[in-house]
């Protein structure tokens, strides 16, 4: 039986950036916050010091920081027709773990969606028409608009830091930003990074082919900054140990740097650590919830009630956490009805290396978010109706990092070990960069998540399952940004070229890492037939939990995820500060 613990006003569920900005945010109305943390305490010291912090083993191909399959994972499976299996090891995406969350080991790449993302089935249906759209595709418009997110993306970009050059403001295009980019009401807080040689190359070559580069918006700090929070970031020294790393420097944007100093001086303010939620208890008629029940690290149960829940966990924990306590309708791929589990969607990528033998590319000087792009084929720029898919992509270079143990290109026919690798090693480490493209991926009747019927995890509670795979859409789509690098690659005259880009008939592999840009299975919309959560990401169903993160996307951005979270979490905390707390109630 669970141990009844004193009653809070708030109880936030993870302390990542979602959870940090709505403890700050609803600590300033005065109220009484707790925040539950399944993983360790961390903070810049003593966690992400110098030089135990910059360990590529433990770190970058250990997962030091990352969530263990041995106590988090899900099932996963590619059609309705297969046996879904547990994710044992991690690859594909890697979920953070303890205070910060993956906040901690993001590269920092921060990006606002275009004004067609919030609404891609209308603008779809507008400008090309509905018979585009494959039958078995289920993208949704977010029930929210540019404009209405448009002061709570600048309020995120301040708080966090960003460094960028603007390319529309207010409507004026500024030159030498992204002239494809929605308005927005002001500059970045920091000018942009500067740039290493192989980003200047790619800029120079696509200059030349009539496109448009502009530096890469970055949650790596370009100067000395002070936030709206009062806490202090220093600016970036290019160590190259940003993506799976803590920031050694506080120049990479994250809750730790951003927010949690500035929070834990909060007297209505508490968190704890090893505490992990198994289930939102809701009262007796299901319509409000009445706290959460969590586990201590010493196997003991607490119920922990609350006024307010706010899911802040990872995406897919998030959706887990809904779909064990009964919340919203679970989605079922058969009859396409249910809401939990709905849309869930992943990231399309692919890339070409060039290798340059009288090129030093210097690669252990590299900066998470460094790299110069073009938007030119974004999803505003391509005739959908023409090219025979839907979605977009942005293209970018630049030296993120130059570890010698998981960032080593070898020229294709290389051997994978023994003397002929090392060799090849020795004569190309440093004389290669790639050009990548970071692409949308659009949602389908069966891409979803739901319980597993068969695995459950050490608490005895079912599994979440995933059943996702690529479709020909998506595979079109990157097929499309390859006939596009390609043509740059070739004019940069590299000594040797190898592109990688899925093709027809590729399937979804669990093993190699492509991001941790999960999102869906709890989607925003208008009409709680087709949504889980309203337009403020509140629960239809339950008025007092609200979900935050990418849990919220009908179907993925061309963009990283970062941004669009940051300005929903702030989008939601105004709309609970202002019009929930006062009346709380549905709000649509």
């Amino acid at each position: 039986m669970a141990t009844n613990a004193p009653k809070k006003d708030v109880v936030i569920v993870g302390l990542g950036w979602t959870g940090s900005i709505l403890a700050m945010e609803l600590c300033e109305e005065g109220l009484e916050v707790l925040a539950l943390e399944r993983g360790d305490d961390r903070d810049t010291v003593p966690d992400f010091k110098y030089p135990e912090v910059a360990d590529e083993l433990k770190y970058g191909v250990r997962y030091g920081f990352m969530q263990k399959p041995r106590n988090s994972t899900l099932t996963v499976r590619r059609t309705l027709e297969e046996t879904a299996l547990p994710y044992r090891m991690l690859g594909s995406f890697l979920p953070g773990d303890g205070v910060g969350g993956a906040g901690i080991h993001w590269n920092g790449h921060n990006w606002r969606p275009m004004v067609e993302e919030l609404r891609l089935r209308s603008y779809v249906e507008e400008s090309f028409g509905a018979e585009i759209i494959p039958e078995d595709m289920t993208i949704q418009d977010w029930g929210v608009d540019y404009d209405e997110l448009e002061p709570y993306f600048d309020r995120f970009e301040k708080v966090a830091g960003i460094a960028g050059q603007a390319g529309n403001i207010n409507g004026k295009i500024v030159e030498g930003g992204n002239p494809f980019e929605a308005p927005r009401s002001g500059d970045f807080p920091m000018p942009p990074l500067p740039q290493t040689v192989d980003a200047m190359m790619f800029a120079d070559a696509a200059r030349k082919m009539g496109y448009h580069p502009f530096p890469r918006p970055a949650a790596n700090a370009s100067q000395a900054y002070t936030n709206p929070y009062g806490m202090q970031l220093g600016p970036c020294n290019f160590c190259g140990f940003c993506e799976r790393f803590g920031c050694l420097n506080y120049s990479k944007s994250s809750p730790q740097t951003c927010v949690l100093a500035a929070l834990k001086r909060k007297s209505n303010f508490s968190y704890k650590v090893n505490s992990e939620v198994l289930k939102v208890e809701l009262a007796p008629d299901g319509k409000t919830a009445t706290g959460v029940t969590y586990v201590t690290a010493e196997g003991e149960e607490v119920f922990q009630p609350a006024d307010l829940v706010i899911l802040a966990a990872y995406q897919l924990h998030n959706v887990h956490l809904m779909l064990l306590s009964g919340i919203g309708q679970p989605y079922d791929p058969a009859t396409g009805e249910g809401v939990t589990g709905k849309n869930y969607a992943y990231q399309m990528n692919g890339g070409t290396s060039l290798f340059f033998k009288d090129i030093e590319f210097n690669p252990f000087v590299g900066a998470g978010s460094n790299g110069m792009v073009i938007d030119d084929f974004a999803i505003n720029q391509i005739d959908f109706g023409k090219e025979g898919f839907i979605g977009g992509s942005y293209i970018s270079s630049g030296t993120t990092n130059g570890q010698p143990i998981r960032s080593m290109r070898l020229p294709p026919g290389t051997p994978s070990w023994g003397t002929a690798w090392k060799q090849a090693t020795k004569e190309w480490y440093g004389h290669s960069m790639s050009i990548g493209s970071h692409g949308s991926n659009m949602a389908y009747r069966d891409t979803y998540l739901d319980l597993d019927p068969t695995y459950k995890d050490r608490h005895g509670r079912p599994l979440m399952r995933m059943t996702f795979n690529w479709k020909p859409n998506d595979i079109r789509m990157t097929q499309f940004m390859k006939t596009k690098i390609e043509p740059i690659a070739e004019s940069m005259s590299p000594d040797i070229m190898q592109s990688s880009y899925k093709s027809e008939g590729a399937m979804y592999d669990v093993r190699p890492y492509q991001t941790t840009h999960n999102v869906g299975g709890a989607i925003m919309g208008t009409d709680p037939k087709t949504s889980a959560l309203n337009r403020y990401l509140q629960s239809w169903d339950v008025h007092n939990v609200f979900v935050m993160g990418a849990t919220a996307f009908p179907q993925n951005l061309q963009y990283n995820p970062t941004g669009m979270v940051g300005g929903l979490a702030y989008w939601s905390a105004n709309a609970i500060r202002k019009d929930y707390l006062p009346n709380p109630r549905p709000l649509v």
